[in-house]
């Protein structure tokens, strides 16, 4: 198999979810085409996410989040460590980071502490287009996700709708990356972003054509992920993973520097990945057709929620 296999959604959807077993069980990574998602509207939230990053310094940290733990706004430079979250000590990642949460209100009351994830997104004034176009985009994305979870379902002999009472409140988020452009190496050990897996269900990412994206294989080496025009880069997260008792991978992932320009300097990379969840309350536990008869499920049943929300609170860089 292909180290991150490219797979056309527009196909019979028992073929593509059979298909996506798999590919989960070896690596856990694809990349997706045929996915439906018009071109002009993940432009459109690129081109605003970009425009972001060229900002005055000031006008970014005026929607830097209001606490430690808030969690959307602006995270300047080297104020993060993914590597953290499955507990490494790299330094922090190289990069600068804008989030966005839910673009539309829950459909019922929230808990208190649930409300953490639907706390009010840090829209930054005098660009009202990345509002408007990470609007329609955090949509389009809730779209595709719903639809990757039913082929998800299919792949593992369910019912098409199976997760969908698990995601129809999913407080997702769209991150917008921005790795700039510098002439000197990295420290020891750092990275643009350190090695880390994702944390909920499953990742749609836009990347643009500088690379450096790489996976791990299961023989422990680094693989790239070459970008494909029009396509999104799709992995499973920790709550996937669980809930098929590692059925399926969640694959440890980095960014690292390209190749040098010719002037010895690093160029600029920006990605835009759109972080699927289940709901606050949903319980992930084994599903039935991930246990083998008279098995016992490797994990306890979680809320997705809470775990969410430990994981989050890891990567945080203290000072």
């Amino acid at each position: 198999m292909t180290h991150v296999p490219v797979v056309d959604l527009d196909r019979d959807p028992d073929a593509v979810g059979a298909e996506l077993d798999d590919i989960c069980a070896e690596v856990g990574f694809f990349q997706v085409i045929g996915h439906g998602v018009p071109t002009a509207v993940t432009d459109a939230a690129w081109d605003a996410a970009v425009a972001f990053f060229e900002l005055p310094l000031p006008d970014k940290l005026a929607v830097r989040p209001r606490s430690p733990d808030y969690p959307y706004g602006y995270i300047p430079m080297a104020a993060e460590s993914l590597s953290q979250s499955v507990g490494g000590q790299s330094p922090p990642d190289l990069k600068e980071v804008y989030n966005a949460g839910p673009v539309d209100a829950p459909t019922s009351a929230v808990c208190e502490d649930e409300a953490w994830v639907w706390s009010p997104n840090l829209w930054p004034t005098g660009l009202p287009e990345l509002k408007d176009s990470w609007t329609v985009h955090h949509r389009s994305m809730l779209e595709l996700s719903g639809r990757i979870m039913s082929l998800f379902a299919r792949g593992l002999g369910l019912d098409p709708q199976y997760f969908a009472h698990s995601v129809d409140r999913s407080a997702s988020a769209v991150r917008a990356l921005c790795y700039p452009a510098r002439t000197q190496a990295p420290g020891e050990n750092q990275f643009r972003a350190g090695a880390h897996t994702d944390y909920g269900t499953l990742t749609l990412l836009r990347q643009d054509t500088v690379g450096g994206l790489q996976v791990q294989t299961q023989s422990g080496d680094w693989a790239d992920v070459t970008p494909i025009d029009g396509a999104f880069v799709v992995n499973i997260g920790d709550l996937m993973a669980r809930w098929t008792n590692d059925r399926w991978r969640s694959t440890l992932h980095r960014v690292v520097d390209p190749p040098a320009l010719p002037d010895g300097s690093f160029g600029r990379r920006h990605s835009m990945p759109f972080f699927h969840n289940a709901n606050w309350d949903a319980v992930v536990e084994c599903l039935p057709t991930c246990l083998a008869p008279g098995a016992t499920p490797k994990y306890e049943p979680v809320k997705a929620g809470p775990h969410l929300m430990t994981k989050f609170r890891r990567t945080a860089v203290a000072g």
